[in-house]
């Protein structure tokens, strides 16, 4: 789950972090009340969306005058935000953050996130700030800087002096030793899987100061996190992976036009690849778990045919613990409830595989039938080609 910059900085100013003085607005007369709490003669708008590139895509300016506010709130709170993280409609802008503006003499990056293969917590580093980091990790791997902690003794003064050295943050040392340990407790009592810093400014006066923050936590611990899954903002999501978490789906959003409805991630990612060695493109990953119910698989075939460019469906069935004949059940429960019109391929497998086919051959309804997958993916390919379906 991710959080917008202000409640990341919330919970840096929880933890010691310094950030700017600033205010959440939703509205202009907040906007106006906040520029005059803050005081000063010009102020920082930020766009406050789930997406990188802000500043670039103009979501982040600076004004100096209450005219130049008005404008762009009005242009900006309610439009949405195109990024070149974003997909083509953008994302909704319901809130502005308004900062003090902060001099500063260097841009730096500092970042945490979880290093599965060491199974360590690893801080990053690097003197490009302001930079994307992915871009500086391309062009100039050299810049970046890590550093492994152990989860045993947690992070060690010696590590930020290393860090401290290395930036050329001497001056800085007992700033940057009270925001990494701090980050380093909220990383780990609040379960979170990335922390972003960037820029990570030099002040004029020689301070530190985190201009940015981006914190996403981890999906699996938030049962135990519960004020931070309030702060949850489902407009920043795709409205059917969202949908999808309700009803227990694993689904992520595709940019192609065939639907795949599969039971277990590994058989899904190879679904999708026999479509794609077909010539076709899959329009989703969507796995309805080793345990899935008839409701759960009409909830799924109600969540793929949502997507409008979804010209055939291919069901991908294996039967283990689950049973092939409820889900034949709930097939035919979802195309009478939803009266999918689409051609719906179907290959089942495993327990009471024959019968499941028999149901689907009685239902009476348009569905393709198949034993083989890799037949199952040939004809959900060529039923997406007799609609004129783009592959």
């Amino acid at each position: 789950m991710n959080l917008h910059e202000y409640q990341a900085k919330s919970l840096f100013n929880d933890y010691g972090i310094p950030v700017p003085s600033g205010q959440i607005i939703t509205d202009l007369e907040q906007a106006k009340n906040a520029m005059q709490a803050l005081g000063g003669d010009s102020w920082m708008i930020k766009a406050q969306v789930h997406a990188g590139g802000r500043g670039k895509a103009g979501g982040v300016k600076r004004v100096t005058s209450k005219a130049e506010l008005t404008e762009i709130v009005n242009t900006l709170l309610n439009s949405k935000l195109i990024t070149h993280q974003t997909t083509s409609t953008g994302q909704p802008v319901n809130q502005l953050l308004i900062e003090s503006p902060t001099l500063f003499e260097r841009e730096l990056y500092l970042g945490m996130l979880v290093d599965r293969a060491k199974e360590r917590i690893v801080f990053m580093a690097s003197e490009a700030g302001g930079m994307d980091i992915e871009e500086v990790a391309a062009t100039q791997p050299e810049k970046i800087l890590t550093l492994e902690v152990n989860p045993v003794c947690g992070l060690q003064p010696f590590q930020c002096r290393q860090f401290a050295f290395a930036l050329g943050l001497a001056e800085q040392l007992r700033d940057l030793n009270m925001i990494m340990s701090g980050l380093y407790k909220l990383f780990t009592e609040q379960d979170l899987s990335l922390v972003e810093i960037n820029p990570l400014v030099v002040t004029n006066e020689a301070r530190l100061v985190a201009l940015d923050a981006k914190i996403n936590i981890d999906d699996n611990a938030l049962y135990r996190q519960k004020a931070l899954l309030e702060l949850r903002d489902i407009s920043q999501e795709d409205e059917r992976e969202a949908s999808a978490q309700e009803h227990n789906l694993n689904y992520v959003s595709l940019d192609g036009d065939i639907g795949c409805m599969v039971n277990g991630a590994g058989l899904a990612m190879a679904t999708m690849d026999l479509i794609k060695l077909q010539g076709g493109q899959p329009a989703n990953f969507l796995d309805v778990g080793g345990g899935t119910t008839a409701e759960r698989v009409a909830e799924a075939l109600k969540l793929i045919i949502s997507d409008p460019n979804v010209k055939a469906i291919l069901v991908n069935i294996f039967g283990g613990i689950v049973r092939c004949d409820l889900i034949a059940e709930g097939i035919i429960q979802a195309v009478k409830e939803v009266g999918i019109s689409i051609p719906v391929v179907v290959r089942l497998e495993g327990t009471n595989a024959e019968k499941g086919r028999q149901l689907l051959a009685d239902s009476g309804l348009q569905i393709i039938a198949s034993n083989d997958l890799t037949d199952a993916a040939i004809k959900a390919v060529a039923a997406v080609e007799a609609v004129g379906g783009n592959n």
